[in-house]
């Protein structure tokens, strides 16, 4: 038999195909899917009837599927053929702008962690692929033809272990990838690959690299564009523009309440590198910080340390409270435990003041309150869009 573990977005894309066993924690009894799979719960799971394979990537190496698992394989490795030209982009901030840049410069197909599954991409056209350290970690055998690294910083160590085995996954490719292959990638994590290897501190070396005459975002996108520019230029020589790209939605998104004051939405941030860069770009004003979710085993210290040299009020909020609360009082940072979203904004709209920053950059995931980052970013818009 062939198997899937999870029912997830990558996984319902195989099993179209049929013929599958199918296990997952929230199977309660055996059941049939429209397409004649077999659904069975993951105790069901038997190793020596399975000749394949296959994980939704959230679920972590400790699970016992993945424990029982002989022939286990991702999605990157079952849908791989060395014909397909695919250009992989990792990192830890910045992957999803990074992919959709490349995207909308080139002619191509997108998909992977950006939530669109490979068994809907055109193998006729290139593919610009977001691959996450859950992806990687299972990937044997897939590997991209030019592969974009950004920085690499401490995140979801509670799913790897270590902050070493996070970097070992981002960088697992680059033992596959041969002397035709390209990788941009940070110098401090400089490996051994056969591929040519592009290395960089900054974005500034990567300018001089390519000799990109046009910077059209600030910092934290300035990265992504002229990674996705480097791309650009490796495949076609030419510098193209990006002027008529649109950045998502709760990535330092600027709202303005009825009364003109300034709002970020930055939601996304849900490590800490992704709120150190947010903070970095208003630490010259006074700011109202709303932090806290699930923490993911991060270390906060170098960011308490960064923001204890701010005018800044912390608003602790989510499951993970008392890491907070401890940090703040250590570096004695001003700080509110205002628990939820909603009696945050409401606090730091009595105190707000039109020269002032109000940012959502929580550093934390949103699963304790929130479906999602984007449910998170959605209510906070919500909330201020209510204020009188």
């Amino acid at each position: 038999m062939k198997s899937l573990f999870g029912y997830g977005i990558t996984t319902k894309e195989i099993a179209k195909e049929g013929g599958w066993h199918i296990f997952d924690d929230t199977f309660k009894e055996v059941s049939f899917d429209q397409f004649g799979n077999k659904l069975l719960p993951s105790s069901f799971f038997n190793p020596k009837k399975s000749k394949l394979e296959i994980t939704s990537p959230g679920i972590p190496p400790s699970h016992p599927l993945i424990k029982k698992a002989k022939n286990l394989i991702s999605e990157l490795d079952y849908y791989y053929n060395p014909q397909i030209f695919q250009i992989w982009i990792t990192g830890t901030n910045g992957k999803t702008t990074t992919t959709q840049m490349i995207h909308h410069l080139i002619e191509s197909e997108i998909g992977g962690n950006i939530g669109i599954p490979l068994g809907k991409l055109n193998p006729n056209k290139k593919w610009v692929v977001e691959v996450s350290s859950f992806q990687l970690f299972y990937t044997k055998y897939a590997k991209p033809n030019i592969f974009v690294i950004l920085p690499i910083k401490e995140d979801h160590i509670s799913w790897h272990g270590s902050f070493e085995k996070y970097i070992d996954a981002k960088l697992s490719p680059l033992k596959r990838m041969s002397k035709r292959d390209i990788v941009i990638m940070p110098k401090e994590f400089d490996r051994k690959t056969d591929a040519f290897k592009i290395l960089y501190e900054n974005e500034d070396d990567l300018i001089k690299f390519f000799n990109i005459s046009k910077k059209e975002f600030e910092t934290p996108f300035l990265l992504d564009e002229v990674l996705a520019k480097g791309v650009c230029k490796i495949l076609t020589f030419n510098e193209k523009s990006l002027k008529n790209f649109q950045i998502d939605s709760h990535k330092l998104e600027t709202i303005k309440d009825k009364k003109g004051r300034i709002w970020i939405d930055d939601s996304k941030a849900t490590n800490v590198d992704a709120t150190f860069n947010a903070l970095k770009r208003y630490k010259d004003k006074k700011i109202h910080l709303i932090i806290g979710g699930v923490d993911k085993g991060q270390n906060f210290e170098k960011l308490f340390q960064f923001m204890k040299n701010l005018e800044i009020i912390l608003y602790i909020i989510g499951e993970n409270r008392k890491i907070f609360l401890d940090l703040a009082n250590k570096y004695n940072i001003t700080y509110k435990e205002t628990i939820t979203l909603e009696n945050t904004i409401r606090e730091i709209n009595k105190n707000l003041k039109n020269n002032e920053i109000a940012i959502l950059s929580p550093a934390c995931a949103s699963f304790d309150q929130f479906k999602s980052y984007k449910d998170r970013g959605e209510k906070f818009k919500k909330c201020i869009n209510s204020l009188e």
